[in-house]
């Protein structure tokens, strides 16, 4: 009855709230790991070895079919990929201080919407690379020069298409447990704030007597009345 009556009120129980914000965060973690590896690699794999040139030219060409775009596409790819995966560990690590149901709901609805976003990005970054690997001219680069580099960038591009969706489902896991539990549905007050919201007294009241046993409200009202006016000394 009184959990019931806490989700009622809109006030979290600590067992449920706790459950939302730590049962996925350590596989949810693991996962954020593995985007960043991916990441690194396939950014380090272009911009390291994924730019070539023919012995008769000086200029360097990127090495999936002389395709700037495929070599750009997977630079920024990876870069940005690394980036929103700290932003992300910073709010999962931010997450339990987050009091307002709403602003909680907020995140997990973004961690979702944003991982299949990165999931589908790096399905057509794996089906960009893979083609223009596959059409690339052996004459353009006879020493077979970063075919190394170029296959593992398509292979973990491959691989993070799992890994933000995986992160997706673990993020709607958290989503659907707070829905479950009636705490997305209602706004959450943390209670120690509610103190704050009660009216200001003054020191003392205004029932406090003066030393001659007056109203302390009455002594005000007659020293601003202007009734008493400037007092003559006489001496």
């Amino acid at each position: 009855m009184a959990a019931a009556a806490m989700v009622t009120a809109g006030i979290p129980q600590p067992g449920v709230l706790q459950l939302i914000t730590h049962t996925p965060t350590h596989t949810y973690k693991e996962w954020n790991r593995f985007d960043q590896l991916f990441s690194i690699v396939i950014f380090g794999c272009i911009a390291n070895e994924g730019y070539i040139n023919r012995q008769n030219e000086m200029e360097q060409y990127c090495i999936f079919n002389r395709n700037q775009n495929a070599c750009n596409y997977g630079v920024f790819m990876g870069s940005m990929a690394f980036l929103c995966c700290i932003a992300f560990l910073a709010l999962d690590v931010y997450f339990p201080q987050i009091s307002s149901v709403k602003d909680r709901k907020k995140a997990v609805l973004a961690d979702i919407g944003v991982s299949a976003f990165w999931s589908f990005m790096w399905f057509v970054g794996f089906c960009f690379l893979a083609n223009q690997w596959q059409v690339s001219k052996e004459e353009d680069n006879p020493l077979r020069e970063g075919g190394d580099a170029a296959r593992a960038a398509i292979t973990f591009s491959f691989f993070s298409i799992f890994t933000w969706a995986g992160q997706s489902f673990l993020a709607y896991q958290k989503y659907k447990l707070g829905a479950d539990s009636a705490l997305f549905s209602q706004e959450y007050t943390d209670p120690s704030l509610d103190a704050g919201g009660a009216p200001y007294t003054s020191f003392g009241g205004d029932n406090m007597e003066s030393p001659n046993g007056e109203g302390g409200q009455a002594n005000s009202d007659g020293a601003f009345d202007g009734t008493g006016g400037y007092q003559r000394q006489d001496y």
